[in-house]
């Protein structure tokens, strides 16, 4: 059996994670008591269940260490696991339970929202010490469930790489954390035999090969990248979204998007988008 424990602050995104899960296969258990956590794996396990997945958090108050003491002691017994940390920046999450009017689990009369926040961080630090963390401050549910779906694939979380092609004539890609504009290079829209094909279509790459500047350009872009990629890795930064630009987001864009994923492909997680053509 595959045991999967999910935690973390509230507002962080574990039902989010935990839907994720189910729909990849996982039998869910949400808001379990942690001093349950033990007989009800025991039990899942009996019934053959092949994935589970459980959600502890600090709704179990002052038994939520029980879990903690749980999970060290599943290096002892013959089940394959792994604990999900759910963290963000406190005025992100500020912001979520303002949107969703949702009230904080340890909230009172005497404590405002902002020291729920950092009170919860101090009671569940111990099982964060034992977790895979994910900082979802500036992941979308879309972006967690790419980058949650990478780690039921591979069996480890790294550094997702996500290169996202577009058009600015429809606007920028919000969630970009770098943006490459390629409308510089020679256009294929102008081809009369090119105009309603894409970046991923043979004669549109053909036209792209042969043309040195758009070879210089992906070669900077990559280059660029590679110089700093490992930067944002060792700042513990989980998801990085790579914009291409071109004018309509079919030609240039996607040629490169598909160039650049493919060098990285070699070396880390990645997942490509077309954002016009798709």
């Amino acid at each position: 059996m595959h045991l999967v424990i999910v935690t973390g602050l509230s507002g962080s995104g574990k039902s989010v994670a935990l839907n994720i899960l189910e729909d990849s296969g996982y039998y869910c258990v949400d808001n379990l008591p942690a001093q349950l956590l033990g007989d009800t794996v025991k039990f899942l396990e009996a019934e053959k269940y092949s994935k589970v997945a459980v959600s502890v958090d600090i709704r179990s108050g002052k038994n939520l260490p029980v879990a903690s003491n749980y999970v060290k002691t599943l290096n002892q017994k013959a089940i394959s696991y792994d604990v999900i940390f759910l963290d963000a920046e406190a005025e992100i999450l500020i912001q979520r339970f303002s949107e969703t009017r949702r009230k904080h689990p340890l909230s009172n009369s005497d404590i405002d929202l902002s020291e729920c926040i950092n009170l919860e961080r101090k009671m569940i630090e111990d099982i964060s010490e034992h977790s895979y963390r994910i900082d979802t401050t500036n992941l979308s549910p879309a972006q967690l469930k790419l980058y949650l779906r990478q780690f039921l694939e591979e069996g480890d979380f790294k550094t997702m790489l996500l290169v996202k092609s577009f058009g600015f004539k429809f606007g920028l890609p919000p969630d970009a954390d770098f943006v490459f504009d390629v409308r510089c290079l020679k256009n294929p829209h102008y081809s009369r035999d090119l105009r309603e094909l894409t970046g991923k279509d043979e004669p549109v790459i053909n036209f792209l090969d042969s043309d040195k500047n758009v070879q210089q350009m992906s070669l900077d872009i990559i280059n660029f990248l590679q110089s700093w990629i490992p930067y944002f890795i060792r700042d513990s930064r989980n998801y990085l979204t790579i914009g291409i630009g071109c004018t309509g987001g079919k030609h240039r864009s996607v040629y490169l998007s598909e160039k650049v994923s493919q060098h990285f492909q070699k070396s880390m997680s990645v997942a490509i988008r077309h954002r016009e053509i798709e």
